[in-house]
């Protein structure tokens, strides 16, 4: 029953398995899909790391490629992206030995982006990310 209720009404079966939980009642668990909750919620931040990375990197292209549309706008995405990784890293420590395959792996997406917004062909920008990652998550650093 409870493995058809986390199918059916997820938010029902986590209330459910909390309620167990505090019950102490851990043979009624669903085990099965607690597990794989729980490790898809540590892969959740994974993901976001990676996104974020993303998205700055596109600003950061954005920012390279086109010099004469740099603005507020641009340089304040850059700071909050930033600022936002760096509290997930705080709160997430086992993230930072991750973050170079995760800013590789942004990369691609990040030229994507910065394509998509400025217009510019996808062969205009490095097939390799060409920020040194303390560059990238450093708050003091920008190209001028």
């Amino acid at each position: 029953m409870s493995h058809d209720l986390h199918r059916q009404d997820f938010r029902a079966w986590t209330r459910q398995q909390a309620d167990l939980i505090r019950a102490g009642r851990v043979s009624e668990l669903d085990t099965v899909n607690l597990i794989d909750e729980i490790e898809d919620m540590g892969g959740s931040r994974e993901r976001e790391l990676e996104s974020r990375l993303g998205v700055l990197l596109a600003h950061l292209l954005k920012w390279r490629h086109q010099p004469d549309r740099r603005g507020r706008s641009w340089r304040l995405t850059i700071a909050e992206q930033r600022r936002r990784i760096d509290r997930l890293l705080k709160r997430n420590p086992s993230l930072k030995p991750l973050l170079t395959e995760a800013l590789e792996d942004a990369y691609g997406d990040a030229v994507l982006m910065a394509a998509r917004e400025t217009d510019l062909d996808e062969s205009t920008f490095p097939t390799t990310c060409p920020f040194a990652l303390e560059h990238v998550l450093d708050a003091n650093w920008l190209e001028e």
